[in-house]
């Protein structure tokens, strides 16, 4: 018996990275899953390594920027497998590394729409169905970015920090349904992380060396498991807490930054 079994899972992001380290990690304790993901071929890649395992889970090519596509996921889940249990938003795309100055109107209505408006419309679609078997296990994907203010990614920072209030909101609002919301901000070797590692190479050895534990997180091995707890029946007493799965890299915050100039 899996920890998830019989449980439905939406994972956003899923085709790389964190989010399919989670989506891999759910299928394996039972959970059938939607892999959430804007390009199909990394996502259809992600169902095919689980159902080879004998896991359960379909693709559903999801823009977290369009309300009607975060509504479409999830009515593909309650569609293709009766209800939805757990919904993790962990999806992201676009931003640069820039000054404050320097950021565009544009770029800041690309965050706020991939990291803030799309998890909230998916939150919302999800409520109903969640309310209705009086169980949910809301997931969302903050950052240290922005509980640390890292510097070059406002974009990013705002949109995380503004989802990090809404999931302690609804965490307050929906905590007699059933519902429970949790804010997990990782340390990870993600896929993002490994591209603006690419574009500043300087800062790999820095960014190992500021945390704690002396290294950044496997998305499999540290990040996972946690994101499997804050889904699990082991967290129903659990809502509205920022969990920070970084080795410590919280405490003292950011020691290193990219030269901007």
């Amino acid at each position: 018996m899996g920890r998830l079994d019989q449980r439905v899972a939406i994972v956003t992001g899923s085709g790389e990275g964190i989010g399919a380290a989670i989506a891999r990690r759910f299928a394996a304790e039972g959970a059938a899953v939607v892999v959430a993901e804007l390009r199909e071929s990394i996502g259809m890649a992600i169902v095919d390594e689980i159902t080879a395992a004998g896991g359960h889970a379909v693709f559903q090519r999801t823009d977290v920027a369009q309300r009607a596509e975060n509504e479409a996921m999830v009515a593909t889940a309650v569609a293709q497998f009766g209800r939805l249990d757990i919904l993790v938003n962990n999806a992201w795309g676009g931003g640069e590394i820039s000054r404050v100055e320097r950021k565009t109107d544009a770029l800041i209505d690309h965050g706020l729409a991939v990291g803030f408006r799309g998890p909230l419309w998916a939150m919302q679609a999800a409520f109903n169905p969640m309310r209705d078997q009086q169980y949910g296990r809301i997931i969302n994907l903050c950052s240290l970015n922005g509980v640390n203010a890292h510097m070059g990614t406002l974009e990013y920072n705002t949109a995380k920090e503004a989802l990090r209030a809404a999931t302690r909101t609804a965490a307050r609002e929906w905590a007699s349904t059933g519902i429970v919301c949790n804010v997990l901000c990782p340390a990870a070797k993600s896929a993002a992380f490994r591209r603006v590692m690419g574009e500043h190479p300087e800062l790999q050895a820095a960014a190992d060396a500021s945390n704690p534990m002396g290294r950044i997180g496997d998305c499999d091995d540290d990040i996972a498991p946690v994101a499997l707890f804050l889904a699990s029946e082991d967290a129903r007493y659990v809502t509205g807490n920022t969990i920070f799965a970084d080795g410590g890299s919280h405490i003292n915050g950011a020691l290193w930054f990219p030269d901007l100039d």
